[in-house]
């Protein structure tokens, strides 16, 4: 029961060809590499997924950079000050 549970579940969860095709349109436009290219170039679908995933990296190692920016510029002003809460904020 649980095997007839888990195909139904799979063959649910799967997308077409279009889909895919649509998902992978949509995120070319997301990658400043990809995207910068002419529409004629052919990307392939692993190469936009290869791509993506390195942005993500790059988003995440920017967010960290911006975070740690952030919590030396709090430790250098009056904590009760309002630029001090500005920065708070921007943290949370």
């Amino acid at each position: 029961m649980s095997n007839r549970r888990s195909r139904q579940s799979s063959s649910a969860s799967r997308i077409s060809d279009d889909q895919m095709i649509d998902l992978v349109s949509k995120l070319r436009q997301f990658l400043p590499e990809i995207h910068e290219r002419r529409r004629s170039d052919k990307v392939s679908a692993s190469k936009v997924l290869q791509e993506t995933c390195n942005y993500i990296r790059k988003l995440h190692r920017e967010v960290d950079n911006l975070s740690d920016r952030l919590s030396q510029l709090l430790d250098s002003v009056d904590e009760d000050s309002p630029e001090a809460a500005v920065i708070r904020s921007l943290l949370m």
